[in-house]
């Protein structure tokens, strides 16, 4: 349970709130009963056992919203939630202070005018009842797909480099081979840049399965990969396996967890691709340039070499 979480059951615990039939945005495994809970991250979703992605409509009493790192999701996910609720119903919304809970209890008491507070566990908790202050448009503006980068991309908060194309992944799409044949796949899709650039330069590629642990990356790109030979899959490649074996993979693995950087999980995503491959098939990554992954590299493949390194970032090819 992290820290908001935590400070969440405490409001329940100790009396300051009282339970009833409620959603829970970005939910975790909570001693809650009666509750209906959204998650769109894999991992997370998997150990809740009974959620859903994404909840689009109700009626509740009780409103739950673990609040994230991420500004504009959070707006986006308050404004969700104020729609879920019956009149009168509650929102309680609770969040980590280094994470900038505070700076957001005070924007939701200057919208909605708040009902109370708490802190505990280094993290707020705060609560309004539904009246007829409605969200800024703005925020309601953030919880669906909307233009972004040139325009010619849609994304939606709570996906990684959410409202631009990320240096990474354009460095990458300039050394990118034309012409990629068979079955390839996108590890860690997000929304569906990578995806989209080797389709158009591939037209010899019969299937691209494009893989993302976060349900709100596989909706931005079902709608920018508009192509009958894209596959999308919701799937942790950390525990579950890839759809199929592939004769090539392109990779932007993720290496944040909480706030700190670490190369973990973009180890994890190199040896489940290592899994995925035929025989001489080639792995695409690219990485920030001082992450340690050479070693996992020749333990998984036979070769590799770097395609590309502009000091911030590094492209390499590896051969299984």
């Amino acid at each position: 349970m992290s820290q908001a979480g935590g400070a969440l059951a405490y409001a329940f615990d100790s009396g300051a709130l009282a339970h009833k039939r409620a959603f829970f945005l970005r939910a975790e495994p909570l001693p809650f009963e009666d509750v209906d809970a959204e998650q769109s991250f894999r991992p997370v979703y998997l150990r809740l056992g009974r959620a859903s992605p994404r909840i689009e409509r109700g009626s509740y009493e009780q409103g739950l919203v673990l609040l994230t790192k991420h500004k504009e999701e959070n707006f986006a996910n308050i404004a969700r939630g104020w729609a879920l609720l019956a009149p009168g119903g509650t929102l309680v919304c609770a969040g980590a202070n280094e994470d900038g809970a505070a700076s957001l209890e005070r924007q939701a008491d200057k919208v909605f005018g708040l009902a109370g507070t708490l802190s505990k566990f280094h993290s707020r908790v705060f609560w309004f009842a539904k009246s007829d202050r409605p969200p800024p448009d703005f925020w309601r503006g953030l919880g669906h797909l909307q233009p972004v980068a040139d325009g010619r991309w849609l994304s939606q908060p709570g996906i990684f480099s959410w409202d631009r194309i990320d240096d990474g992944s354009a460095l990458m799409a300039q050394h990118l081979p034309e012409g990629l044949s068979g079955r390839i796949a996108d590890f860690g899709c997000g929304w569906g840049y990578l995806a989209r650039r080797v389709l158009d330069g591939s037209p010899g590629l019969q299937h691209l399965d494009l893989i993302d642990a976060e349900h709100r990356a596989l909706e931005a790109a079902r709608a920018n990969v508009v192509d009958g030979r894209a596959r999308f899959h919701w799937l942790d490649l950390t525990s579950e396996p890839a759809p199929a074996i592939c004769d090539a993979i392109v990779c932007n693995p993720p290496f944040h967890a909480g706030r700190a950087a670490t190369p973990a999980l973009g180890q994890k995503m190199i040896e489940a691709a290592a899994r995925a491959l035929r025989p001489d098939g080639r792995f695409y990554m690219v990485a920030n340039r001082g992450l340690p992954y050479e070693a996992v590299l020749g333990a998984h493949f036979t070769s590799f070499e770097t395609l590309a390194d502009n000091n911030k970032f590094k492209v390499t090819c590896a051969i299984r």
